[in-house]
């Protein structure tokens, strides 16, 4: 089989594996395609935490015999059991003759085992041709997998001369109708969106999706004294347990106690030398709930303590062409004197959404430049 098929069938893969977005976290997305004599005969992908992994549902989906076939899957097989039965297994089992992996596994359960395994048992194994591409598809899950903390990106629409709201607060719309409906696809790509509570007190958001569809994400709000309203679109949505408020000791208990009854979660954060969140002990328990994930929303305070702590991996900034003078900024201090300390954003993309322009990239802090 010549190298343009195997990236045709593996890039098939791939499109499979995006469809269990926002249903299998804290599980990677993932993608298989079974094909034989250069055609597909079945294919499958993990749909939901808990479920068959996409190679088991590749293999009962097959309507003929998949004796010999070469099995395309976007990450490695897992050869432990966990939830479900090794993947390896099932392959081995199936008479598999060759399978093009996307993207070694980063889990230490799994990493190289799973390919050790198959070509064990005289399966021909080999690591695909889009393979940062199915990285791509696991950054949250080898983020959680690395460091116990969700894959966070930063999201905020500014007017040209930096600011995301006037001096009386007023915000909306500084974006198009455009970039709005591509802000909530950025929802709909993480578990979980995060906002301070003066975007809460200022704007009632309700933090779902509304211009696309798909799974609403977490909504989590980073309230110290919750001052959160009770009337709150977030206390009185449908999904309400799907709403998460952080608050401290010095809240009010029988406030928390009220929210909590309703079916709010919430998290009794610890805090740092100067009584507020301790922001990275935060992440870890974000993680520990099975996050891997994160856009947060605003406003700048919250941004600008991210960005302060390094937990920010990604950027999106919408730029809309107008200028508003004295208002929000929407970073605050992060006390850099010099441009060479300056955070620098990689793999930058820019392009057009209606009159606004869209930034995006990956953010390296000073210390780990090469």
């Amino acid at each position: 089989m010549v190298k343009s098929d195997d990236e045709r069938f593996l890039r098939r893969a791939i499109k499979l594996a995006w469809k269990g977005m926002g249903r299998v976290s804290p599980n990677p997305m993932v993608g298989a395609v079974i094909v034989n004599n250069g055609k597909i005969i079945s294919e499958g992908y993990h749909a939901q935490y808990g479920d068959h992994h996409a190679e088991i549902v590749a293999i009962k989906n097959a309507k003929s015999d998949i004796t010999g076939a070469t099995m395309y899957v976007t990450l490695e097989p897992c050869s432990h059991y966990g939830k479900t039965p090794p993947c390896t297994h099932a392959i081995i089992q199936a008479q598999i003759q060759r399978v093009v992996i996307g993207c070694i596994d980063p889990d230490p359960l799994v990493n190289m085992k799973g390919f050790n395994a198959l070509k064990k048992h005289g399966i021909e194994v080999q690591i695909g041709p889009l393979e940062a591409e199915c990285q791509e598809l696991i950054a949250g899950f080898t983020r959680h997998r690395q460091f116990g903390i969700p894959l966070t990106t930063i999201k905020f629409a500014q007017s040209l001369d930096g600011r995301i709201a006037t001096a009386t607060g007023h915000s909306r719309w500084i974006s198009s109708q455009t970039s709005l409906k591509f802000a909530h696809e950025l929802r709909r790509q993480h578990d979980a969106v995060m906002v301070g509570i003066g975007t809460v007190l200022a704007d009632d958001p309700q933090l779902n999706l509304r211009h696309v569809t798909g799974v609403n994400p977490m909504r989590i709000v980073i309230d110290s004294k919750l001052r959160i309203p009770l009337s709150s679109r977030l206390l009185t949505a449908s999904d309400i347990s799907k709403t998460i408020l952080v608050t401290t000791a010095s809240a009010p208990a029988s406030k928390i106690e009220q929210i909590r009854n309703n079916g709010v979660q919430i998290i009794i954060a610890e805090q740092n030398g100067a009584h507020q969140i301790d922001i990275v002990a935060l992440w870890k328990k974000l993680g520990s709930r099975g996050i891997t994930t994160l856009l947060v929303e605003g406003g700048a305070e919250l941004i600008t303590s991210i960005l302060k702590n390094r937990l920010a991996d990604r950027v999106v900034v919408f730029v809309a062409p107008i200028i508003i003078g004295s208002g929000v900024p929407a970073i605050k201090n992060l006390s850099i004197l010099q441009i060479g300390n300056s955070i620098k954003i990689s793999e930058t993309e820019w392009h057009r959404s209606d009159r606004d322009m869209i930034v995006k990239g990956s953010l390296i802090y000073p210390e780990q430049e090469p």
